[in-house]
């Protein structure tokens, strides 16, 4: 299953960016919310990185990168989770993340495919891991998401190409 989108890159001179990622950024703070109702609904679907991804694919690293340092950090101001303690992780898994489908969807010429998105997704969870490894120095820890998050990973990937294909649809 794969389709072609016009990938946008846009800049940081843009309002357009700012607007589009304090969407995206709503978006990360809604569904963490929703998830936080269900007994270990955070660490489980892993919500927080939902629209990051789909930002970053579709409108480029800047507007992913943007949703990746907010979300973490709004959310945490907010409601008080993440936890201060748990914000470097999150916030070096939501950066990896940006910068993976910021760059896959650019590579892949606009290609949106079960395939890349689950190559993203192996990406930034592997990467930070290692990183929340040298962050918090407890490699169990670190691992967390690989013992519990798996159906938040692959509803990344397949809801981020179900999203992703929708909102191409209405462009």
């Amino acid at each position: 299953m794969e389709t072609t989108a016009q990938i946008r890159q846009l800049s940081f001179s843009s309002a357009r960016t700012y607007l589009l990622a304090a969407l995206f950024v709503i978006g990360n703070i809604a569904a963490p919310q929703l998830f936080h109702l269900v007994p270990q609904g955070g660490v489980t679907w892993l919500p927080i990185y939902f629209f990051t991804l789909v930002g970053a694919y579709l409108y480029g690293w800047r507007v992913g990168l943007l949703t990746a340092l907010a979300s973490p950090l709004v959310n945490s101001l907010l409601f008080g989770m993440p936890a201060v303690a748990a914000l470097p992780a999150i916030t070096l898994k939501s950066a990896l993340l940006a910068g993976a489908a910021g760059f896959a969807a650019r590579r892949s010429e606009g290609t949106v495919s079960i395939g890349i998105l689950a190559a993203v997704v192996l990406f930034y969870q592997v990467a930070g891991t290692l990183g929340e490894w040298v962050l918090r120095g407890d490699f169990w820890l670190a691992c967390q998401d690989f013992r519990i998050g798996i159906p938040g990973m692959l509803l990344q990937v397949f809801g981020g190409w179900l999203v992703i294909n929708l909102l191409l649809r209405k462009n």
